[in-house]
This record gives C-alpha cells, structure tokens and sequence, in this order.
C-alpha cells in the first residue's frame, strides 16, 4: 500500500542499473590482487638476490632453484627440478639444476611459458651497496640480478599467482621455468630443456621473457652475433735481433688496422630495419674482444719474438645480413692483408653463431602485450628489438615456438653495472601486465 500524499512516479531502466552496484571485471580483480602482494613480489625478489648465483662458475644454483621452486609449490604449481646432466658445464662441483613448474588449465592448449635465468654475472668493483643482500632503499631493489632478471621472474611467478588469488579459471596451461647460464649462452639451460622436449613447439604456444627492457617496452628479437678466433703466425727469433723472425703480434696489427680502416666504417653504411635499441646498434658492429700474443703471460719475460697471437671478435650482424656473407667478408679482409704483407699467415675459426629473431609485432601475443601495458599504463607500448642475443635465440631455433618476446621490470643500460637496481613501480606494473596478457591469452 502506498501512504497518502505520495506519488507513484515510473523509474526509468537506466536509473533502476544505475543504482545496482556493478560486478567487477576479472582484470580488475587481478590488478587488485597484485597490488595487495606488491611487498610479497619485492620480498621474493630480494630473497633470490640474496642466493649469489654468479656465473662463472655457476653458484648456488641449486639453492636458487628449490627457493623458486618452493614458491610455485606454494601457488599450486607442479614442480620438476631438471638436472643438465649431458651438459659439460654440469659438474659436482656446480650442478646445473633447472625448475619447472606446471598448472594445466581446463585444457593443455593453448600454452603460455614464463621463463627466467637466474644465473647472473660477477659482481665486480664500484658498488656502494651490497650486492647479494637485497636493499630497498628510495623505490627501488638494489642488487646483482635485481634488473637481469631476478626482478622479472618474481613479476612473472607472481603474475600467474595473481590470478589465481583473484579466482579467475584458466582455460590454457601456464609454465613457469627458472634456468641457468644464460649469461654464458644458456646451453645447460633454455636450450637444454628445448632439446628434450621441455619447451617445444608440439607443446608450446607462447613464450615471454622477463628480461630488463622497460615495462614501456616489448622486445620482439635480437641481432645475429658471430664470436670467432683469428690467430696469426710468425717465426720465433732472439728478441735482440728481431729482423731474424717474424712476429706475429705484427702481422695481428695489420688485421686490427685493416679492420679499423676497412670493416668498421663499411659497416656503419648499413642500417637495420628491425627496431633495435639503443640507436647505435641499428648497424652491424664488431668488436675486438681479446688479444693474446708471446711471453705476456708469464712470470718473467723471454728474449724471444712472438710465434703466434689470438684475437678474439665480436662480429654482431642484422636481420638483413647473411650469416654466410658475414664470415666471406672477414676472410676477404684477411686475404687482402696477407696479400700486402707475403710472411702474414693466419687462420680464423669459428667460436658461437647465432642468426637474428624477430616475432611479428602482429602475433596475438604482442597485440595482447601492448593492449596490458596500454591498460595498465596507460601508454603505448614501444616495439624494440635487442643489441645482444638472449634465450630468445634458443626459443626460436630449437623449440621452434614462433610467438616469443621480451618483456620485464627494470633497465637494460643498468644491468651488469655496480649498483645495479630495479624500480620497484616498475616490478609491480610489470608484474600486472604479464598477468593482464594471462587472462587475455589463455583465459
């Protein structure tokens, strides 16, 4: 009944929804769930720091992987721990331990793998902080690894975490993998788990690594890098009376010279279209990485003319190069030397080749990526691509997996640098927008 004096009036519909509290969308609640673990990301991030995996020679790496290891058993992951026992690299002294955790969603496909090195460089000299303790000091992670990359694999193990905590079902799989020795080429590691199977294409739909390329940007792929030995060869003879020899060291700085002279400014001719950053790995470079030659290095020093000299290169080359002509140029410089100099005799061996990767900025996992970080940050993500190689290269080449990038917290020009840190802002979007990309890809 209604009471007198008061007037019925019609209630329109859109009034009637307006009053009705709206259900929150599950990417609200993911964000929201990494927002209230923000202090437990950069705990776990520190607490890896603190395990001094420094490669060479490979320490601690067991205990490195048991603690991640742990915290995927904690979010209901299956853990495996995968010893690279063919590897060389693997010894009783330094075992090369992997981790693998796997959550089947409601299907097996499709399937996204989260994978991070642990492994990270010598310390060295310069630090104002210590290296393996952690500290959090004015918004940022300090540490050796906090940017390569022990930040981007707690963003990415807290990432998948997130969503979970938020109650939102998975209808693809997830994996998460922590590996070793990639900063030594990541042959006991990413590339050992592809050669068995582990990460495949047969299984394997989606990759992302959390390397430190800025959460602003996506890396779709790397250069190409050729590392090879040129040693040259002289004729020993009394140091007192050089002109009875040859020296190698000689006929070596004809090389270097020629390479100064010849190679370096043909390569500056040549500009790649792949994004590459910074600016000036746009072209093709090389890079002189070791010179070792006669009695240097020994104790006393010998009257005695250098026989023999070891150069060591770094020939980094673009999507649009050919491996083959790479190498067919540097034996041409060499053969122009030799040719104006009769007594120069050399030989070039190969050490490493890795050719160029490059995902499609039109894959679904880039366009999902960039929609994330456009959400989250409300900026554009920018497309980049790699001055030096990283585990993409195993991805593509022995997985086969088309649809891999690169993208985590912290700042590639800080990595391997003393004082090395990772902005804690930083960690925490990166780690809502590879929870983001969850959802969208395999949600």
């Amino acid at each position: 009944m209604i009471p007198d004096g008061i007037e019925l009036r019609k209630v329109s519909p859109l009034l009637q929804c307006s009053v009705i509290p709206q259900m929150a969308q599950p990417t609200d609640l993911v964000l929201r769930e990494v927002d209230s673990a923000a202090d437990e990301i950069v705990d776990f991030a520190a607490e890896l720091i603190r395990i001094p995996t420094v490669n060479p020679p490979g320490e601690f790496y067991a205990d490195c992987a048991q603690a991640i290891g742990a915290r995927l058993q904690d979010f209901d992951f299956d853990v495996e721990y995968l010893a690279a026992t063919s590897r060389p690299e693997h010894t009783k002294a330094y075992p090369r331990i992997n981790v693998l955790g796997r959550r089947l969603g409601r299907v097996a496909r499709p399937l996204l793998h989260l994978n991070g090195h642990f492994d990270v460089v010598p310390p060295g000299g310069g630090w104002t902080v210590d290296p393996f303790k952690g500290v959090v000091r004015d918004g940022r992670l300090y540490g050796r690894g906090s940017a390569d990359m022990k930040a981007g694999l707690a963003a990415a193990i807290y990432a998948v975490e997130a969503v979970r905590r938020a109650g939102v079902g998975l209808q693809g799989t997830v994996e998460v993998s922590g590996t070793v020795d990639e900063e030594s080429g990541g042959l006991a590691g990413v590339a050992w788990l592809a050669e068995r199977g582990r990460l495949n294409a047969t299984l394997t739909d989606f990759v992302i690594i959390p390397e430190p390329f800025g959460v602003d940007r996506i890396c779709l792929g790397h250069r190409g890098v050729y590392w090879f030995d040129v040693v040259t060869y002289g004729r020993t003879a009394h140091g007192s009376m050089p002109f009875l020899g040859e020296s190698a060291i000689v006929s070596m700085s004809r090389v270097l010279d020629a390479i100064r002279d010849e190679l370096a400014p043909a390569l500056l001719g040549r500009v790649t279209a792949m994004p590459v950053v910074p600016e000036g790995a746009r072209r093709p470079t090389i890079n002189i990485n070791g010179v070792s030659g006669g009695q240097a290095d020994t104790s006393q020093p010998t009257p005695c003319v250098a026989d023999r000299c070891t150069a060591t290169f770094d020939r980094r080359f673009l999507l649009e190069e050919n491996i083959k002509d790479v190498r067919k140029e540097m034996i041409s410089l060499l053969e122009r030397v030799a040719a104006d100099e009769p007594g120069l005799k050399y030989d070039l061996s190969d050490r490493l080749i890795v050719e160029p990767v490059q995902t499609s900025k039109n894959s679904p996992l880039v366009t999902e990526l960039q929609a994330a970080v456009g959400e989250v940050s409300g900026r554009s993500a920018q497309l980049v691509a790699s001055p030096g190689t990283y585990d993409h290269k195993h991805v593509a080449r022995l997985a086969r997996v088309k649809q891999c990038v690169a993208y985590g917290p912290g700042n590639l020009e800080i990595a391997h640098q003393p004082d090395e840190w990772c902005a804690i802002d930083d960690l925490v979007q990166t780690t809502k927008v590879i929870a983001l990309t969850i959802v969208r890809l395999i949600g």
